[in-house]
């Protein structure tokens, strides 16, 4: 089950164009092997196509959709078939089977950040996220930016609308009560109401609940729900202002799960983000727009030209900023008595209320000796960052001489 799929065939696709194209991915494209389907040990399905040396990891839509995905990969040439031009191996990526209740967007971005450990060397050159796709990859480069290079969303904001979850909830439940084909009718007439002959939403419902729905899998609705539930807690607010790799976001300016609105706040909230904004396009058209591949080669290109070397030559943004901290030096001057600001500072109930992010640990010795060592942990935003201290000899770090 897939809204993009739902409003692609019901404002323009036919049947007839999406079999002829799903043939032509079976037979494969010149230059490029046939599509392979398979899965993984940890239960994620994956669809692979291209030969290149670079992968592209593609976290796919949702929710709910499990391979194969039937009409909805007819439409895979047209997309992918720029990146598998350019060197890429695809990999179409979806969640694991048999999520537990109360499962989050984190957790599955953490499945992701395993699966790039164990499948593909410990990292990707991009990864690619499409509407539920994008909300996990927001979370996999906020949490392990060191998987990938580049991130590039389309049609995913920091939240789902009101009205999007609407949609998804009624269409989840319908499903799972039994009722796909009145499911996938409903959302037809929701997400393309200039339909007018009569019952084609009907008909269309029929066909997508034959194609999405896969009753052969005993976990499906299990995983649709939880999906489903996991979708109405997103909010990656918290999470963006984190991200610290170069991020691609395209939309639409007519999306009814993610609003014009709702993508340029997530463009703000992230630290290198470009924003592309397709006119006139809904959140499933700017999936399949097929301006998407180009930007997205496109904006690889030029930040990769911009920063030659980046991954392989430069040393990484935490390397410099562990090398400019070599540089750093701090005085500073307290006009009161040499016992008192002592006591202070030696009063480590004190330390977390002037940083409540640190944890003081592995304390070589009583804090108010000279020659005492103690680690202090923090994180700032993508960083783990780790501090030495000592208390050194001398007249401000001696302890206070007696009365």
């Amino acid at each position: 089950m897939r809204r993009s799929a739902a409003l692609a065939l019901a404002t323009g696709g036919t049947l007839a164009v999406g079999a002829l194209a799903w043939r032509r991915l079976r037979g494969g494209v010149p230059g490029t092997p046939k599509p392979v389907t398979g899965m993984f040990p940890n239960g994620m399905a994956y669809l692979r196509w291209g030969t290149g040396p670079k992968t592209l990891l593609w976290i796919v839509g949702g929710p709910g959709i499990g391979f194969p995905i039937g009409l909805r990969v007819a439409s895979i040439p047209f997309v992918l078939r720029p990146f598998a031009q350019n060197g890429y191996t695809c990999w179409l990526v979806n969640r694991k089977r048999d999520m537990p209740k109360g499962y989050t967007i984190a957790d599955m971005a953490e499945d992701h950040a395993s699966l790039i450990a164990d499948e593909f060397g410990g990292k990707v050159e991009l990864v690619l996220g499409e509407d539920y796709g994008g909300m996990v990859g927001y979370y996999l480069a906020a949490r392990h930016p060191d998987r990938l290079d580049y991130l590039a969303n389309a049609s995913t904001g920091y939240a789902v609308s009101d009205r999007g979850k609407t949609i998804d909830h009624d269409l989840s439940t319908l499903i799972a009560q039994g009722r796909s084909t009145e499911g996938f009718a409903r959302t037809v007439e929701i997400l393309a109401p200039g339909l007018k002959v009569p019952g084609v939403a009907r008909a269309l419902g029929a066909v997508m609940a034959r194609l999405f729905v896969d009753r052969s899998r005993p976990d499906f609705v299990s995983n649709l729900m939880v999906e489903t539930e996991a979708e109405f807690a997103y909010d990656a607010r918290e999470v963006l202002p984190d991200i610290s790799v170069p991020v691609l976001l395209v939309g639409g300016d007519r999306g009814p799960f993610f609003s014009r609105e709702i993508l340029e706040e997530t463009a703000r909230l992230i630290p290198d983000c470009t924003l592309r904004i397709y006119e006139g396009r809904t959140d499933p058209g700017a999936v399949s727009d097929k301006r998407v591949a180009r930007d997205v080669l496109d904006f690889v290109r030029q930040r990769s030209e911009a920063q030659p070397g980046r991954d392989a030559e430069q040393p990484s943004v935490i390397d410099q900023a562990t090398a400019a901290t070599h540089h750093i030096r701090e005085e500073g001057r307290v006009e009161a008595p040499v016992r008192d600001v002592w006591a202070f500072l030696c009063d480590t109930s004190r330390w977390h209320d002037w940083d409540p992010r640190s944890e003081y640990l592995d304390f070589s010795g009583p804090v108010d000796q000279v020659g005492t060592t103690f680690v202090e942990t923090s994180r700032l935003m993508a960083w783990d960052m780790k501090a030495h201290h000592g208390r050194r000899g001398g007249a401000a770090a001696a302890p206070p001489p007696p009365e």
